[in-house]
């Protein structure tokens, strides 16, 4: 493990909600799953993929499966992986405990990791995407296969990510990057242009339930975690900040709020600014979810064309609600304030 990986660990808050390498179940995703099986036993698997899609959908789930499979079978011609239905391999692997552990050689992960103070960085760093550099030219793994999954490509700034594209230029042999995105669109074309695309829909209800079931160890039939479902959008992220800590009622009390514009209650919006106040994620992201979901239902109307002006109005104050949201995750900034911001941006552009 590297010091970089055990500092996180170190630094990182006791959570009962198993990491996507230690899940072994992939829900919804059978085509995608499908299709990185038939490319790799093919002989000819892209060396890059872009596996988009919404946050919390199982895209993360899908690279460690595949990660797992190719490090497990690693001769796309053997007569295991020409046979195999699925990515799926024997819960008791060696291989797979390796990777649970963060201790697999073949398997690079870039994501996130934590400063000196012990706080998660907003962006991979450029130090961290060059791992990628000695990690490709070191002495090839076992039979020479090397994976590297990156939780997302999205927190790649302008220098990480043209160190990432440098390697993924001039891909050595038995090498295969897996870029998950949030928003692949957005992803710098250089890098589009270099991968395969492998889109993920949002899940169905059904398949959150049991996701989010396994991943934190709760019953299928919780009514709590139907409802979350329900209002999770195909997010098994989302459907477990929702039962935490009221987040599903102040998404629904949000949401209330936003039916009454251009109408707005000061005492309610008091009221919410407390509810959301501190430096708990989960409130400031319930918060955040339901304004998402309620300005997305309207961009969605059935006759665009007749309120184009209103519309692009609330586009653009929706981008600037994004923007004062992450700055006020970021810099732990007062969360009132962006309360009364949000509501008041949105009266105007609903008028």
């Amino acid at each position: 493990m590297s010091a970089r990986k055990a500092a996180s660990k170190a630094a990182a808050p006791e959570n009962t909600v198993r990491h996507p390498r230690e899940t072994t179940e992939l829900y919804g995703h059978a085509a995608a799953e499908q299709a990185l099986l038939d490319a790799y036993r093919g002989g000819r698997i892209a060396h890059a993929w872009l596996i988009g899609g919404a946050q919390g959908i199982g895209k993360a789930t899908l690279a460690y499966r595949m990660a797992r499979f190719v490090l497990t079978h690693r001769e796309p011609q053997s007569d295991a992986v020409q046979s195999a239905a699925s990515l799926a391999i024997d819960p008791d692997h060696p291989v797979g405990r390796h990777i649970a552990a963060e201790a697999h050689g073949g398997l690079l992960t870039l994501e996130r990791s934590v400063n000196d103070k012990g706080v998660l960085r907003n962006v991979i760093t450029v130090d961290e995407s060059r791992e990628t550099i000695s990690f490709f030219g070191a002495t090839a793994a076992i039979d020479g296969w090397r994976v590297c999954i990156v939780d997302t490509v999205d927190d790649l700034n302008a220098n990480s990510a043209n160190a990432l594209l440098k390697v993924i230029e001039e891909p050595p042999q038995r090498s295969l990057f897996l870029l998950l995105s949030n928003a692949p669109a957005r992803v710098l074309p250089t890098i589009q242009s270099r991968c395969r695309k492998l889109m993920l829909r949002p899940l169905a209800t059904a398949d959150v339930i049991a996701a989010a079931a396994d991943a934190a160890g709760l019953e299928r039939d919780d009514p709590q975690l139907g409802e979350a479902a329900a209002a999770s959008e195909g997010s098994v992220a989302r459907a477990l900040m929702l039962m935490g800590g009221g987040a599903l009622s102040l998404q629904q009390t949000t949401t209330a709020l936003l039916d009454s514009l251009p109408n707005v209650d000061p005492r309610a919006l008091h009221a919410l600014g407390d509810a959301i106040g501190g430096t708990d994620r989960a409130t400031l992201q319930a918060f955040v979810d339901g304004v998402d979901r309620w300005v997305a239902a309207r961009l969605r109307t059935p006759d665009p064309n007749a309120e184009l002006p209103r519309l692009a109005r609330l586009a653009e104050v929706w981008e600037k609600i994004g923007r004062a949201a992450r700055d006020t995750e970021a810099y732990n900034l007062e969360r009132k304030p962006l309360v009364f911001s949000v509501f008041g941006l949105l009266a105007e552009a609903v008028r």
